[in-house]
């Protein structure tokens, strides 16, 4: 009792100045951090987690904690809720990153929880885990010592080693709305004991909202471009007032908001041949131009625009194709900043063009005879009969040339005996498909009055 009497007459400071003291420390924090939630009601977004029926609200709310992974763009709140929840829970609370921590940590963990009885690791970047690091862990986790809550903005899914992963419960966070932005922004302007509202600050209307729609969804790139305008704003108006501008404010705006991770990677390329698959090349452009923005391997973008071209636009438009692989090669000579040129091309021809994938599913269809072990024995005239004693063997016996009929067709199966009659190309009557088809009908045709004619005379070639 008598040294905290003693460190308190020792601090020298009263009144206004100890005001003055404690006001600058605490400015000394980020806004966001300063801001961060302390109850789940307090929290933004997230509805489906923190809603009346969220699952984590019912996990506090019955007191039942289990390992968890918050996965989801950055300035959504994952760290905020680790902060909740430790506030829910009472437990010790141990913050690593995953880059940065090595086993040492992790056992240094795993003892304070033996000693604690439990704690909560908070283990950002958990994606990045390592084997060794996963191991060390596993005991204490197994035995519930340690809950586990990590975050991370990769797809835990695509990332996390599956012995970590099959442990842990995952929550995905969305990204925040421009009106929960706004909200969290107008609590930091009124907020005297944590925001900003020490400041006296003004704003014309509309700029906060403005703010808001900016920033993608991540709310701590707003808090930090609202402090500092905030922050070092002129005073003028009213006493102490200080009035933030547009240019100084979005001049604070840090300009770098497109983020992109692996499983970002995914999700784009996805949307990209989804949009051109659609016939929709306003949205193929937008999913290259996030793509792009951020100078995705143009190796990875070439591929999959080849892809489309053979797997949706098809024999539809055969010519797709062509332009496809020219474009690739040009994004890959040139490189960026010029590659987005040629991949702009070719996305926006494949999105126009007719569509079909009729070969691609034709082929998938032959896999699954193949899979099931249909097929297996090639008709003998149709086996290979240029080597010395493959007559002997009955290669090539019986087969027709069809270059000898004026048709260039002879009537003759092509399918092993198991197989015949199995169609697998079905063309669509899209694009150049429709003379293909067209052409298939005559086909059929030749070949019905060819079987009622009777079997032609074997000639061998």
């Amino acid at each position: 009792m008598w040294a905290t009497k003693g460190r308190r007459r020792g601090a020298g400071t009263t009144g206004l100045a100890a005001n003055s003291t404690r006001m600058s420390r605490a400015a000394d924090v980020p806004l966001a951090l300063r801001m961060r939630p302390r109850t789940l009601d307090e929290v933004v977004g997230q509805p489906h987690l923190v809603g009346p029926d969220g699952l984590l609200r019912r996990m506090v709310e019955s007191r039942v904690l289990r390992p968890l992974v918050l996965f989801g763009p950055p300035g959504t709140g994952k760290t905020s809720v680790v902060h909740v929840i430790q506030g829910a829970f009472g437990l010790p609370l141990v913050r690593l990153n995953a880059v940065e921590s090595g086993v040492r940590e992790l056992r240094e963990a795993v003892a304070l929880a033996s000693h604690a009885g439990r704690v909560l690791l908070h283990v950002d970047e958990v994606h990045r885990f390592a084997r060794n690091q996963v191991e060390t862990l596993l005991p204490a986790l197994e035995d519930g010592r340690v809950v586990l809550v990590g975050t991370t903005s990769e797809n835990p899914f695509l990332t996390l080693p599956p012995a970590l992963r099959s442990r842990l419960l995952v929550l995905e966070f969305q990204p925040l709305s421009p009106q929960d932005v706004a909200a969290v922004l107008r609590r930091a302007l009124s907020d005297e004991e944590r925001g900003l509202a020490r400041y006296r600050p003004r704003l014309a209307p509309g700029l906060l909202e403005e703010l808001a729609e900016s920033v993608g969804g991540d709310l701590r790139v707003a808090m930090n471009a609202l402090e500092l305008a905030v922050r070092t704003a002129p005073e003028e108006g009213g006493p102490g007032e200080r009035v933030v501008r547009r240019d100084s404010l979005f001049r604070f705006l840090r300009r770098e908001l497109q983020t992109f991770s692996t499983s970002d990677a995914y999700d784009l390329l996805s949307a990209l041949q989804k949009s051109v698959r659609g016939s929709d090349p306003h949205a193929a452009l937008f999913y290259l131009a996030r793509l792009v923005s951020v100078e995705v391997d143009v190796e990875t973008i070439a591929r999959r625009v080849v892809v489309m071209a053979a797997e949706d636009v098809g024999t539809a438009e055969p010519g797709a194709l062509a332009v496809a692989v020219a474009a690739a090669e040009a994004a890959r000579m040139v490189g960026y900043p010029e590659a987005r040129i040629p991949l702009a091309q070719a996305v926006a021809y494949l999105a126009v063009c007719p569509k079909s994938n009729a070969a691609y599913a034709g082929l998938a269809r032959a896999l699954e005879d193949v899979q099931a072990g249909r097929g297996r024995v090639v008709p003998s005239h149709l086996r290979e009969a240029s080597y010395r004693g493959a007559a002997a063997l009955g290669r090539g016996t019986g087969y027709r040339y069809p270059h000898d009929d004026p048709r260039h067709w002879v009537p003759q199966p092509y399918l092993p005996d198991d197989l015949a009659g199995r169609r697998y190309y079905e063309p669509s009557g899209e694009g150049r498909e429709r003379a293909i088809r067209e052409r298939l009908r005559e086909l059929e045709e030749w070949a019905r009055k060819a079987r009622t004619a009777g079997p032609p005379e074997p000639e061998g070639r």
